[in-house]
C-alpha cells in the first residue's frame, strides 16, 4: 500500500503535490513551501514565487468549505460520543489559543493565521473564526493576509535568510 501511494505521489506534478501538503490540517505551508524549495529528490525544486503561491492555493482550499460548513458538520457529528469529545477538547484549546482573535477579530485572525507555530494557520485560524462569530468575508481576508505573512516567514526561513536561533 505504502509503495503504492509513493508512486502515485511521484507521478504527480510537483505543484499538485506542493498544494496537496499545503491542505494537510497541521502541515500546511509551513511543510509545503519547504517542500517545494527543496531540490529533488527530497522537494520539488520550485521557484520561491511557484512554491509560495501554490502552498497558499492549497492552504486557501479548505478555508471556505470549512467557514461555510463547520456548523453542519460539527452538529451532524456531535452526537457521536467519540467525535463530541475530540470536538470539545479542539473548541477548548482554540478559545484558550485565540484569546487574540477574541478580543482583536480580523488583526488578531491575521496574526494568529500568520505566525507559523503548530496549531496556529488556517485550519486552526478558521475553527476560531467559527467559535468566535467572525464574518465570513473578513474571516477569508484575515486568512489570505495571514497565510502571506506566514508564507514570507517560512519562506525566509526556508531560505536561511530569517533565522530564529
Amino acid at each position: 500500500m505504502t509503495e503504492q501511494i509513493t508512486t502515485f505521489l511521484s507521478s504527480l506534478p510537483k505543484e499538485v503535490i506542493t498544494i496537496i501538503i499545503s491542505t494537510l490540517p497541521i502541515i500546511e505551508l509551513r511543510g509545503a513551501i519547504p517542500w517545494a524549495l527543496a531540490q529533488p529528490p527530497i522537494g520539488g525544486g520550485m521557484s520561491i514565487f511557484s512554491a509560495v503561491f501554490f502552498a497558499i492555493l492549497g492552504n486557501m482550499i479548505p478555508v471556505i468549505p470549512l467557514l461555510l460548513f463547520f456548523d453542519k458538520i460539527y452538529n451532524w457529528l456531535k452526537p457521536y460520543p467519540r467525535f463530541n469529545r475530540i470536538f470539545e477538547w479542539l473548541f477548548a484549546r482554540t478559545r484558550k489559543k485565540g484569546k487574540m482573535i477574541e478580543k482583536y477579530e480580523f488583526w488578531g485572525l491575521v496574526v494568529f493565521i500568520g505566525i507559523p507555530l503548530p496549531m496556529t494557520g488556517a485550519w486552526t485560524g478558521t475553527l476560531a473564526a467559527y467559535i468566535f462569530g467572525l464574518n465570513f468575508w473578513k474571516s477569508v481576508l484575515a486568512a489570505i493576509f495571514g497565510l502571506l505573512m506566514s508564507a514570507t516567514i517560512v519562506t525566509l526561513l526556508s531560505l536561511g535568510i530569517l533565522q530564529i536561533f
